[in-house]
């Protein structure tokens, strides 16, 4: 394809797709201006929804507060004769349940009182001293019984205490429960300690009934407190909003006396927002807004924001409704509603519009791409294909001109006398022929590779064997230019499933190579090596090498790398894609690192037989 077409043809191309840019811009436009008047058309209506709602809201408040008036009152009767009820029952449960403490105490202090009169020397104990000292055996020794005298108040006698204490503080061990304890000390005429014994009687008090009255006197305390709060009531409260006295206000008074408070006491700013809410939702609007209320002097009372990131500049689009339309005069206030990011809104709800079209916008542009790139491609496969010829056209006319030069030699009388000379041109014709046929089979195999018609054999092969052989029948041209192999085939496992045939082929392609691209003393490496489950050839030379720029093409059919207008190198540019492509249907893979001017290495991998 000449240039002249392929600017033409993106020339075209370019200005279709700037013609279909320009489309979708218009109708992304268009779309945007109907979306936005839909949008405030809906906003509008939801403010006047949302404005006779607050309005009839309003009044049904005022119908509630005139209905529930006498329902409260005759409540709160009810509510107190209960409350009474309950107090007179509680009040007569905790005086049942005080009497039976008392005759608990009554019943322990019979049996204290006739214990201290069997026994004068009675000591009442705490529960926590015997626990410590007296349970304890091994603490017994230090309680200490003393008789201890105090004067009476006429001085002439004195009365005589037993005190019962411990002689050595050790930790307490708290009373384990309330009964009464008392040691029985027994003296002799002498004043002189005889014994003692322990005595128990049950607890002075019933710690249950204890707790159950304290709990049935804060039931009590607590109802005593909320029959105080019902001296304020339902009347007071309208009262105070109206800013009258509840003598005066009547059934159809009350709405009047409501409407006439400020308007900052007639709207809930929380009402405000979720009706907004819904209406919006109700019109398939969630993105987050602000609310403002303003009086008829313009005042600011309540500034709602939803969302504190929210721009406020001037040039905000605000829609605004009256609120209570219904009042005498002018509407006492109006509700304002703006959305800071009303373009991103609108934006978001073309979703479903801008996906497909850029979608398809960029479907085009890569389609254009790749149409470019074919184009190119193709263009340079034809160039590629157009050296092919060239070099096929050399390589066929070189043997086709060396024939016909033999054949009219032998022409030639005086040559057909010399046997020697006919048989050497004889052998020239034989070899040139032979050449010449290797190059058809060449483009031959090549043509069958493409159309996937090359029939591959399945056979055991040795690969030592193989490459050893290949190698032997390349010697002469080695010697000829001076070079050596050297050959290390160490593999021990060598045997793997192929076309003998197309192996002698591969890794005689990469010897020729090897010796094709050669610069002076040619050393070509060769060996082999086990992998895994594999076995690795191994052919590095320190021919010429190539840069990383054709080391990704060498193996494209038709690629050569380039050396000018001199033809020093034969070939066609097919055989490492020949060799590439048979190792690949034989399940093997080929790799090639290279460096510029130090030589080349391949390594063959093939699946050894299992």
């Amino acid at each position: 394809m000449k240039k002249n077409s392929i600017v033409l043809i993106i020339g075209l191309m370019s200005l279709a797709l700037i013609g279909v840019l320009a489309m979708q811009f218009y109708f992304l436009r268009d779309s945007y201006r109907q979306k936005s008047q839909l949008f405030d058309e809906s906003v509008n209506a939801a403010l006047t929804a949302v404005a006779g709602k607050l309005e009839r809201r309003e009044v049904v408040d005022f119908a509630k507060v005139q209905q529930e008036r006498n329902i409260e009152k005759s409540k709160q009767e009810q509510a107190k004769q209960r409350q009474l009820t309950e107090q007179l029952r509680l009040q007569t449960q905790i005086e049942n349940l005080r009497g039976q403490l008392e005759q608990v105490y009554q019943k322990y202090k019979i049996r204290e009182d006739k214990l201290k009169a069997l026994y004068p020397n009675v000591v009442n104990i705490e529960n926590w001293f015997y626990e410590t000292y007296i349970k304890r055996t091994q603490y017994q020794d230090l309680v200490e019984i003393n008789i201890v005298k105090t004067p009476t108040t006429n001085s002439m006698y004195y009365q005589e205490d037993v005190i019962v204490s411990a002689t050595k503080t050790i930790p307490r061990i708290e009373a384990k429960d309330d009964s009464t304890r008392f040691l029985i000390i027994h003296f002799d005429d002498y004043k002189r300690l005889m014994g003692k014994d322990l005595f128990v009687l049950p607890p002075r008090s019933d710690p249950k009934l204890a707790r159950k009255i304290f709990e049935l006197e804060t039931k009590l305390n607590r109802l005593s407190r909320q029959n105080a709060g019902y001296e304020f009531n339902v009347y007071d409260s309208v009262a105070m909003l109206g800013g009258k006295k509840a003598d005066y206000i009547e059934d159809v008074a009350i709405g009047m006396e409501l409407a006439k408070r400020p308007l900052k006491d007639r709207l809930n700013v929380i009402i405000v927002q979720e009706l907004l809410k819904d209406e919006l939702l109700h019109r398939d609007i969630k993105a987050p807004f602000n609310i403002e209320i303003w009086s008829t002097s313009n005042i600011l009372l309540n500034n709602i924001l939803n969302e504190a990131e929210l721009n406020t500049s001037q040039n905000t689009t605000k829609y605004s409704t009256a609120l209570f339309k219904g009042d005498v005069g002018a509407a006492p206030g109006k509700l304002t509603i703006y959305f800071p990011n009303k373009k991103a809104i609108i934006a978001d709800n073309m979703g479903y519009l801008l996906l497909p079209m850029l979608t398809l916008l960029f479907l085009l542009v890569g389609c254009f791409a790749y149409t470019l790139i074919i184009i190119f491609r193709q263009k340079k496969v034809s160039e590629m294909k157009t050296d092919f010829i060239n070099n096929m056209t050399h390589e066929f006319k070189t043997p086709v001109a060396t024939i016909m030069i033999a054949s009219e030699s032998l022409k030639d009388p005086d040559i057909n006398a010399d046997h020697n000379r006919v048989q050497k041109l004889a052998n020239i014709i034989y070899d040139e022929n032979v050449r010449l046929g290797n190059h058809i089979e060449r483009v031959l195999d090549l043509a069958k590779l493409e159309k996937e018609t090359l029939k591959l054999d399945r056979e055991d092969v040795h690969i030592n064997d193989l490459v050893a052989a290949v190698t032997d029948s390349m010697q002469l041209r080695m010697q000829n230019i001076g070079g050596q192999f050297s050959i290390d085939l160490s593999a021990t496992k060598d045997v793997v499933v192929g076309d003998e045939l197309h192996f002698s082929n591969v890794f005689y392609n990469l010897m020729d190579n090897a010796i094709k691209y050669s610069k002076g003393d040619l050393h070509v490496n060769i060996n082999s090596k086990n992998v895994g489950d594999n076995i690795v050839i191994t052919i590095a030379d320190n021919g010429i090498g190539m840069s990383r720029d054709h080391l990704q093409k060498i193996f494209d059919q038709f690629y050569r790398i380039p050396t000018g207008n001199v033809h020093n190198v034969k070939g066609f540019g097919l055989g490492l894609s020949y060799v590439q492509d048979i190792l690949r249907r034989l399940n093997g893979r080929i790799t090639v690192k290279s460096e510029k001017d130090k030589g080349t290495t391949f390594e063959v991998i093939l699946p050894l037989k299992k």
